[in-house]
């Protein structure tokens, strides 16, 4: 057991430089991992599902390669967001309607990753259709923070986020649209980024030009994460909107010694109400950039049309890719399910065009913003995690939301100018919770945000690479 623990406590890189020396096996990974979920899991719920056996399988396959031709991660296990299919394992979307189904094929992510010598060896829980900021669902149940089991781990990767934090996973794979990789991140005092649009091809059965969500990696230091991007990173025929693989590797950038000349920091895009505590931790972890030689300044572009363009475009997203279930199975949607279908479906030509030009208009300002400074700095979210038994954040600071989503206007802002974006464990709260600082750069410089967070990581020294024990606390009646 005392070998299970070391192997859990290290980093991936470092585990996968094992494996490349022939120090360990792939199934020294997985008999680790197994052991680690078995003791782990029943106190926050990440991984919901499990295919050890499948993964074994492959990992005999992956040995009978020669030691170099073994992929980029060499045998390293990675768990899949449920949201997205794994060929032969149960793959639910958090939903009731799909709660038996399994896959004969799997995503085009997927396919790219065990040929990169990945081992799937689990699926990790995210909300109904990725929908909402905090992971539960009707199918498994709710994802608990391991930094205290009554509060919520955030999502729609709050699988993902739980499963690094507490050591059942060195890399994990989610997706993103208003934040869902970089909010659970930040609950969870992990790294997660969310890639340039087309970075990472993935399979688009339902809608060809979708340019909200994107898929993504997570773990837990920002070399990690690079490296995991390598993994992911590249074009594919079936996603005509990837790109090819940049030449120079992002783990050669983070290695660089890169530094950005200067950049901004802005506590609320001008968009959000924020926690006070938030906004001062944030602030605080961004003017540490300066002991590098990096100027620091309060900017930010103009995100004042960010609100009516999210909204209308998540919206005619969900109609979508989900409208066909609102007349079959209406009764089975959770209700901010239901809400996003109907606006959508109720959406006019005319309203989509105006978001379609007001996000023009920003990704316009924000490509100018980015010819003055190198990174945008601000809170990944802006409130500390928050009860579980609560759905989602419906105010901040005396400040009322209208709907589930507009918490999320911090992250969702960020996605529309397209840009690359990662939250970076920054300091914890007087109650002991992370809290994550969104590191973000122009459209594709993906490279830029995680040379410059391995920067900050380095000057603040709040490296996780050691995995926490769960602690459980009983949520309020």
């Amino acid at each position: 057991m005392r070998r299970f623990d070391e192997l859990i406590g290290l980093s991936a890189a470092q585990v996968i430089a094992r494996l490349n020396a022939g120090d360990v096996t792939p199934h020294d990974l997985l008999d680790a991992l197994e052991a680690r979920i078995a003791a782990v899991d029943p106190l926050v719920n990440a991984l919901p599902t499990l295919c050890f056996a499948r993964a074994r399988v492959h990992a005999d396959a992956l040995m009978r390669r020669p030691s170099g031709a073994r992929g980029r991660l060499a045998g390293l296990p990675a768990p899949i967001k449920d949201l997205t299919n794994v060929a032969g394992v149960r793959t639910t979307q958090g939903s009731p309607i799909f709660a038996h189904f399994t896959p004969a094929a799997s995503d085009v992510l997927v396919e790219r990753l065990e040929a990169e010598g990945a081992l799937v060896y689990a699926k990790s829980n995210t909300p109904e259709f990725g929908a909402g900021a905090n992971t539960f669902n009707a199918v498994f149940g709710a994802t608990l923070n391991p930094y205290d089991t009554a509060l919520s781990a955030a999502g729609s990767s709050g699988g993902a986020a739980v499963a690094l934090a507490t050591g059942m996973a060195w890399l994990a794979h989610g997706t993103d649209m208003g934040g869902s990789l970089r909010n659970p991140a930040s609950f969870c005092g992990v790294v997660g980024m969310r890639p340039s649009l087309g970075r990472v091809a993935h399979s688009r059965a339902l809608c060809v030009d979708a340019t909200l969500s994107v898929h993504g990696p997570m773990a837990r230091t920002v070399e990690d994460v690079a490296l995991f991007l390598d993994a992911m990173a590249g074009d594919d025929p079936r996603d005509p909107l990837s790109k090819p693989r940049p030449e120079r590797s992002f783990l050669s950038a983070v290695r660089s010694g890169w530094k950005p000349v200067r950049v901004a920091y802005s506590r609320d895009l001008g968009v959000t109400p924020v926690d006070p505590e938030v906004a001062d931790i944030t602030r605080r972890a961004a003017l540490r950039f300066a002991e590098a030689g990096v100027a620091v300044e309060a900017a930010h572009p103009d995100f004042s049309l960010a609100h009516e363009s999210f909204h209308v475009l998540r919206a005619q997203n969900f109609a979508m890719s989900l409208g066909a279930h609102l007349e079959h199975c209406r009764d089975t949607l959770k209700a901010e399910v239901v809400w996003n279908i109907e606006k959508g479906l109720a959406l006019s030509l005319g309203e989509v065009a105006r978001a379609e030009r007001q996000r023009a208009e920003m990704t316009a300002g924000a490509a100018k913003f980015f010819e003055t400074y190198d990174l945008l700095l601000c809170p990944a979210t802006i409130v500390p995690p928050f009860p579980i038994g609560e759905r989602s954040v419906m105010s901040c600071n005396g400040v009322a939301f209208e709907t589930y989503v507009d918490w999320l206007a911090i992250a969702y802002a960020i996605t529309l100018i397209c840009a690359p974006a990662l939250s970076l464990p920054c300091g914890f709260t007087r109650a002991g919770l992370p809290v994550g600082l969104q590191i973000v750069a122009a459209p594709n410089a993906d490279w830029r945000v995680l040379a410059g967070a391995r920067l900050l990581e380095d000057i603040l020294g709040l490296k996780t690479v050691t995995p926490i024990e769960p602690r459980v606390f009983r949520a309020p009646a």
